[in-house]
C-alpha cells in the first residue's frame, strides 16, 4: 500500500473539489404549481384538471401588504390584505379541494406585481415592525413575489428570511417558494435573500416566461441552467404561461424544454401562471404539463 503521506496528497484535493462543488438539487419530480384568483374572472378550484398522480399547489394571488380601500393604494409595513377573488377562492372552497383531492396543497403569494394598476413595492419602516405584523397571516404555505423595491436586498433578505423561518418554526407553515425573473434588480434582491436563507426555502418559481418570445428550447434550458447557478442546491421549477401575450415565451417551446430537462433529470417541478387565464383555453396545458410530470415518476 502507498504511503499516508501520498493518500492524503491525493485525497485532500479531491475532497476540496467536493466541498466547494455546487449543491445538487433532486431529480426530477412530480410537483406542479399554479398561481388562481388575481384575474377574478370567477375561476374555481375545481374548475381546474388535477391529475392524482403529481404533487399539486395551488398558490392564492396575491396578499399584499398595501391598502385595499384607499386609492392610489399605500404599503402597510407587513399588514396584509387580500387581493385575490376571496368571493369564490373562500377557506371553505379550499377545505373542499384538499378534501376531495389528498395530494393538493394550497400556499399564498405575498406580493405581485400591482395593485389597482400601480406598482407594488416592497416597502418598510422597519424590519421588526414587518416581520411582527407579517407573521400574524396564518397561512398554510407561501411564495414570495415582490418585484420591485424600495429597501435595499439586505433587508429585503432579512425581512423575508426571517418571516418564513418564524412561520415554518411555529408549525404555521409548511413550504415557501420565491418567484424571482431574470432583471439585475430582482435578482439582486432574491439572491441575497438566497444566500442568507436558502435553508427554509423549498422551491424556486423561477419566472422563465418572462423571456422574450423568440426564446429557442435550447436557449429556455440554457436560461435554467443559469438559474440552478445563481441559486445553488435550489429546487428550480420551469414555468410558462397561458395569458394570451406575444412577448412571453410561447407555451409549446417552455414543454419541449421541460421534456429536454426531465430527460436530463432536471425536471424538478413545473408551475403555470394563471388559472385564470387557463380557464378560457380548456386548462388543455395544465393536462398536459401534469401527464408529463406524473410519466417520469411512474417510470
Amino acid at each position: 500500500m502507498g504511503s499516508s503521506k501520498l493518500n492524503a496528497a491525493v485525497l485532500l484535493p479531491l475532497l476540496l473539489m467536493v466541498l466547494h462543488a455546487p449543491m445538487t438539487t433532486a431529480a426530477n419530480s412530480n410537483l406542479f404549481r399554479e398561481y388562481i384568483g388575481a384575474i377574478f374572472n370567477g375561476v374555481q378550484f375545481s374548475d381546474v384538471p388535477i391529475n392524482p398522480n403529481v404533487q399539486f399547489d395551488f398558490i392564492l394571488a396575491f396578499a399584499i401588504d398595501y391598502t385595499a380601500a384607499t386609492d392610489p393604494p399605500t404599503p402597510t409595513n407587513g399588514q396584509f390584505n387580500i387581493f385575490w377573488q376571496d368571493s369564490v377562492l373562500t377557506p371553505s372552497a379550499v377545505a373542499s379541494i384538499k378534501q376531495s383531492n389528498p395530494n393538493v396543497r394550497v400556499a399564498v403569494s405575498l406580493g405581485g406585481a400591482t395593485v389597482s394598476s400601480s406598482p407594488v413595492f416592497f416597502s418598510i419602516t422597519s424590519v421588526d415592525s414587518w416581520v411582527q405584523n407579517a407573521v400574524q397571516y396564518d397561512l398554510d404555505g407561501i411564495d414570495i413575489d415582490y418585484e420591485q423595491f424600495q429597501a435595499d436586498p439586505a433587508t429585503f433578505a432579512e425581512c423575508v428570511g426571517r418571516l418564513v423561518t418564524t412561520l415554518k418554526s411555529s408549525g404555521a407553515i409548511r413550504f415557501a417558494s420565491i418567484a424571482p425573473f431574470d432583471d439585475t434588480g430582482v435578482q439582486s434582491h432574491y439572491q441575497a435573500l438566497w444566500a442568507s436563507y436558502g435553508s427554509v426555502i423549498d422551491y424556486i418559481n423561477f419566472q422563465f416566461y418572462a423571456y422574450d418570445a423568440s426564446t429557442t428550447a435550447d436557449q429556455y434550458a440554457n436560461h435554467f441552467d443559469d438559474q440552478i447557478t445563481n441559486y445553488p442546491g435550489g429546487t428550480i421549477l420551469a414555468s410558462f404561461s397561458t395569458e394570451p401575450t406575444t412577448t412571453s415565451v410561447p407555451i409549446d417551446t417552455a414543454l419541449s424544454a421541460c421534456q429536454a430537462l426531465q430527460s436530463q433529470g432536471k425536471l424538478y417541478g413545473i408551475f403555470i401562471w394563471v388559472a385564470d387565464y387557463s380557464n378560457r383555453q380548456g386548462f388543455k396545458y395544465e393536462t398536459q404539463a401534469q401527464a408529463l410530470l406524473a410519466n417520469a415518476t411512474s417510470q
